[in-house]
């Protein structure tokens, strides 16, 4: 009875995402009525029906019910019990419950912590976010129930894709769903403010704190991602510009300009209708990432199964989506007056063209993600894009973006002189031509990547202390330095701590790139391999037994002069529900300055292995920076400042918005 409990639980929310839509929506369009008690109130009951059907397919997972088709399909009674827990969203059905149980906590945190808003607002926001939700609630029902019974019941499961039985599977689909659906969020304050005609920096500072917790999200997701494809597929790689990897990168893309291009519009009042604009992109490309997933069309390593109903429905929603936000903008965008006048100098300009190169940026990757599905609807036959199309067409743009990144923060807005910003500069030009003569010099080969990534950080690292030096030399009184650095709001220190991950981020990708070392190589018992200075020596395979595989486990020392040796066990593994397809797992030596990733082939008879093994210098600060710049988005998200301002702004505004009805 438990599954039944959960399919009518998602039954009653979709009524009550509906009747929210509906009732709340017709009211507040025909006479301006403004139903934030009733919206709320609906909004946490459809979250609480949610979560008890999500509870519900757990629980059928962890007790093993191979009566439901989904249980039987994605698990077996040898699944260990954390990969039973994953295995909920592991498959299509799944994942389409967790999004819309992240859909509706999304919603519920706006109707919990929005009190301070005028209700008129938080009415409109919340019928959004129900609209959305019903959408979504009938896609899983009508074509991706999760609850749908297996008659008879199957004697045992097939088992979860030995690809997922990771601790990876546990957190990457949470946080990157959480920063997929944290853009409806985003979206519908911007739906909200188009609805009211209101475009100011009131909305600016509303919207902002939910743009940066979304994107925070994504970063954390698509950074996990990432490292677990580094260590479980056994490639070595971690970034392959596969599509449903580029329908995340997209919107965390243009989710980037849209909190700088909010800073504008809070600060000076300007970037009003591109602001929402950009509100309106970010979700839409989450929903194209949907597509791209659930449908099929494109090639991918993350696609579930082809379905294409499934396809067709969600291609609708998002020309439903895109179409009538945009009619929506295409009215109300012309009648905002976007103010703010700025000279080309001033810190307004270059925010706006930081805006411009992520947008072409982000234009550039969904270019080389759709080429393939054009080129085969018209014809041209099987196209693949790879890594050479992204890396000559992105990485161009993202040079001038770092040099905007650094000049940025030290101009002033409205206006500055280009003398001042050249004299500003001075300091990070010369450290940065200094960091590139040293990587020249230094480095064990020269590679003109390295030295031109070297020097860009060390260009944006000289701009961070610039700033600082800048804000502790114009701060107000004689007070001591101490003082002065508590008085820079904390949302200053986000965005230079972010910006400082971005530092940690471009040495990372530049020197594995420059400097890795890669060695598919046959070795028996007692042979060695060198590498960077290292020594790894193979001892031979033992046999070893899992939960629910077997495996042989290669066994290897890695040595080096003046170091304590280390045992590296990458296995071969045979789980007992597909033995056909052995999967690898590395072995990995992990240091702050390099990585020493071994991974175990095939069986060449006579005691000897394939092996490949890689050198990946500074791999890992690849990482350490996403984890850097999402600390930096949490400090932008928590400064105080925001909630003051609310507070403040709420009375001021809930007048205006009324009268905007």
């Amino acid at each position: 009875m438990i599954p039944e409990l959960g399919h009518f639980s998602l039954i009653l929310a979709f009524f009550v995402a509906l009747t929210s839509a509906c009732v709340a929506g017709v009211a507040n369009l025909r006479r301006g009525v403004a139903m934030a008690a009733f919206t709320r109130s609906s909004t946490i009951a459809m979250f609480g029906l949610v979560a008890v059907a999500f509870a519900c397919l757990m629980t059928a997972f962890i007790q093993g019910d191979f009566s439901v088709l989904n249980v039987a399909t994605n698990s077996n009674s040898l699944l260990p019990m954390q990969y039973r827990v994953s295995a909920t969203w592991g498959s299509h059905e799944g994942s389409m419950l967790l999004w819309v149980v992240m859909l509706t906590g999304w919603s519920a945190a706006v109707a919990l912590f929005s009190k301070q808003l005028p209700d008129v607002l938080v009415t409109r926001v919340l019928v959004v976010l129900a609209s959305i939700t019903a959408v979504f609630i009938a896609f899983t029902l009508l074509t991706s129930n999760p609850f749908e019974r297996l008659l008879p019941a199957a004697a045992e499961g097939r088992d979860l894709n030995p690809l997922l039985q990771d601790a990876g599977m546990i957190f990457h689909p949470p946080l990157l769903y959480m920063g997929y659906v944290g853009m409806s969020v985003v979206f519908a304050f911007a739906i909200a403010a188009l609805w009211a005609g209101r475009l100011d920096s009131t909305w600016a500072r509303w919207s902002r704190p939910w743009t940066i917790a979304a994107w925070i999200f994504l970063t954390c997701g698509i950074a996990l991602g990432s490292f677990w494809a580094y260590y479980e597929l056994g490639w070595g790689g971690w970034w392959f510009w596969d599509p449903v990897e580029n329908a995340s990168f997209m919107p965390w893309l243009i989710g980037t300009a849209l909190i700088h291009s909010l800073a504008v519009t809070e600060k000076r009042g300007a970037f009003k209708a591109w602001t929402v604009l950009l509100a309106i992109a970010a979700f839409s490309l989450s929903l194209l990432g949907t597509f791209l997933v659930r449908s099929g069309v494109l090639t991918s390593v993350h696609a579930f199964a082809t379905d294409p109903k499934r396809g067709v429905f969600i291609l609708a929603f998002l020309v439903v989506i895109i179409g009538g936000s945009l009619t929506l903008y295409a009215f109300r965008a012309p009648k905002v007056n976007d103010g703010g006048r700025f000279s080309v100098l001033s810190r307004e300009s270059f925010l706006l063209g930081n805006n411009l190169l992520l947008v072409v940026a982000a234009g550039a990757v969904l270019l080389g993600t759709l080429y393939p599905l054009f080129a085969d609807a018209f014809g041209m036959g099987k196209v693949s894009v790879g890594p050479p199309y992204f890396e000559i067409v992105f990485v161009p743009l993202m040079l001038p973006l770092i040099f905007l990144m650094g000049v940025g923060p030290l101009a002033r807005w409205k206006d500055d002189e280009g003398q001042s910003i050249v004299r500003r500069m001075r300091v990070p030009a010369v450290i940065a031509v200094i960091a590139f003569v040293l990587c020249a010099t230094l480095a064990p080969r020269f590679s003109p990547l390295a030295c031109v990534g070297v020097a860009f950080a060390a260009w944006l690292l000289c701009a961070i202390v610039n700033g600082y030096r800048d804000r502790l030399r114009h701060a107000s009184g004689m007070a001591s330095t101490a003082t002065k650095w508590r008085q820079i709001p904390i949302a200053y220190h986000g965005m230079q701590v972010a910006h400082f991950g971005i530092v940690a981020f471009i040495v990372g990708v530049t020197a594995v790139k420059a400097f890795e070392q890669e060695y598919d190589v046959a070795l028996a018992v007692g042979q060695t391999k060198p590498i960077a200075g290292y020594e790894i020596k193979f001892l031979g395979v033992s046999d070893e037994v899992g939960p629910n595989y077997s495996a042989k486990r290669g066994n290897f020392e890695l040595s080096k002069p003046g170091e304590t040796a280390r045992l590296l066990t990458p296995e071969r593994r045979a789980y007992v529900s597909n033995r056909a397809t052995p999967m690898t797992e590395a072995a990995i030596d992990r240091g702050l300055t390099r990585d020493l990733y071994v991974s175990l082939g095939d069986d060449l008879g006579n005691g000897g292995w394939t092996v490949r093994v890689h050198y990946k210098p500074f791999v890992n600060w690849i990482w350490l920076g996403c984890v850097i710049m999402a600390f930096g988005g949490l400090l932008g998200a928590l400064d105080p400042r925001y909630r003051r301002a609310r507070k403040v702004a709420s009375i001021a505004s809930s007048a205006a918005v009324v009268d905007a009805r």
